[in-house]
């Protein structure tokens, strides 16, 4: 007896990016993000909060008055990450045309990366303990640092009452986080999913241990000059901080409430490099195959592949296996590669989404930014890093690449709609 044939898959749904908003050193605004991303200057400066540690300089988001933005009451139970996550939401939304007083909330998730929890607060908190016992110690500090609370402040504030939680890949988390939203909406779990990643990193505990690892750069006479991704004379990265929030629908969904288009999330890849803890695989292996696989996914050759938002952190073995992963899928005609990271630091488990928000304004403009910094490159792998002024290109489809400690890696995919 034949088996009967199993029916034929309905195509997946096309995801659409609706809405942005980004709270980054680059600004406070979509516009102003992208203004200064394309003027490819470092805004690494000396911080205050660093003042007296060997690597006393980071790339900080601009001041901006916390009570009036967010109310008094949540600006003073959240950290640091939590505003920016929860301003970076509000703006997103508004951006996509939608308003959270009359949309159907249980239809409505948030997924947020978040690389650690807020040492800020922890800092604080033990010295209390230790210097004035437990009665001294915030019954505030527990909900307004832990990892998650970044999706659940955003899902309290804008009433979303799906599926609500935080990805932890490390520096791969922000991406990640996008790949998970788009499984939830073509489930049909969801209609609406806001997500991306919040992070602040500039806790003298976290510059203390990335110095300690020697992977921030050292140059502190000249911390403008220290974030040069695939540059020759690079020595480390720069910390940063920063959110972004992606607004994701179904693409029909979209049409059918007269939206703006921004991108298409037509593809996610993820691998892991089962390697180390913390260097990634000198051949860049583990990253080839999470860029095949967003490929694959989307439907995609390499050559269809306009310009490669890369991870670029500026570290000597991570830009290395980057590029030879890179040279290993597209070969001797790699397209334009820009790293941000250059512009506006590290933001850890926020970067992916920062860099994948700053993809997506790519493929709209149909301009590639400059990577600061970069002069030179070395080794045998050769890229088309773009540097010095913006590239204009025609391009259809375009890669975010994103990896992080313990070797996690995730590439997302856009389209033009």
């Amino acid at each position: 007896m034949t088996a009967a044939p199993l029916p034929a898959q309905a195509p997946a749904p096309e995801v659409a990016v609706t809405g942005l908003g980004l709270f980054t050193p680059a600004g406070l605004t979509v516009d102003a993000n992208w203004a200064t991303l394309c003027a490819g200057r470092s805004l690494a400066a000396r911080d205050p909060e660093l003042a007296g540690l060997p690597v006393d300089f980071s790339c900080r988001v601009p001041e901006f008055d916390v009570v009036a933005e967010l109310g008094r009451s949540r600006a003073r139970r959240l950290d640091r990450f939590g505003w920016l996550a929860l301003a970076a939401a509000r703006a997103a939304v508004d951006d996509a045309g939608l308003d959270s007083r009359t949309w159907c909330g249980e239809r409505v998730g948030v997924v947020l990366g978040v690389g650690s929890n807020s040492l800020e607060t922890y800092l604080g908190e033990f010295r209390h303990l230790d210097q004035g016992g437990p009665h001294r110690v915030s019954p505030l500090a527990l909900p307004r640092s832990v990892p998650n609370m970044a999706a659940g402040e955003v899902a309290i504030d804008l009433g979303a009452g799906g599926p609500s939680f935080t990805t932890a890949s490390a520096c791969a988390s922000g991406a990640t986080a996008l790949g998970v939203a788009r499984d939830l909406l073509r489930s049909g779990s969801c209609d609406i999913v806001l997500t991306g990643g919040s992070e602040s990193a500039r806790s003298p505990m976290t510059a203390t241990c990335f110095q300690r690892m020697r992977a921030l750069s050292p140059r502190r006479e000249q911390p403008e000059l220290a974030s040069r991704p695939f540059d020759a004379d690079r020595d480390g990265f720069v910390l940063g901080e920063g959110a972004a929030v992606l607004v994701l629908e179904r693409q029909s969904d979209a049409r059918a409430r007269g939206a703006r288009t921004r991108a298409l999330l037509r593809g996610c890849g993820a691998s892991t490099d089962a390697y180390h803890p913390f260097a990634p695989l000198p051949d860049g292996s583990g990253a080839v195959r999470a860029v095949r696989a967003a490929l694959h996914d989307a439907g995609c050759v390499p050559e269809d592949i306009g310009h490669v938002n890369a991870h670029g952190t500026s570290t000597r073995l991570n830009d290395a296996a980057e590029a030879a992963a890179l040279t290993r899928v597209f070969g001797d005609r790699p397209p334009p590669v820009t790293a941000p990271k250059g512009v506006v630091g590290h933001a850890l488990g926020a970067a992916g989404a920062i860099e994948a928000a700053y993809t997506v304004l790519a493929l709209e403009h149909q301009l590639i930014p400059p990577t600061a910094n970069f002069a030179h490159q070395d080794g045998d792998h050769k890229l088309d890093v773009v540097a010095t002024v913006p590239r204009r290109a025609a391009m259809s489809a375009a890669l975010n690449c994103s990896f992080g400690f313990g070797g996690h890696n995730s590439v997302t995919l856009f389209t033009t709609a």
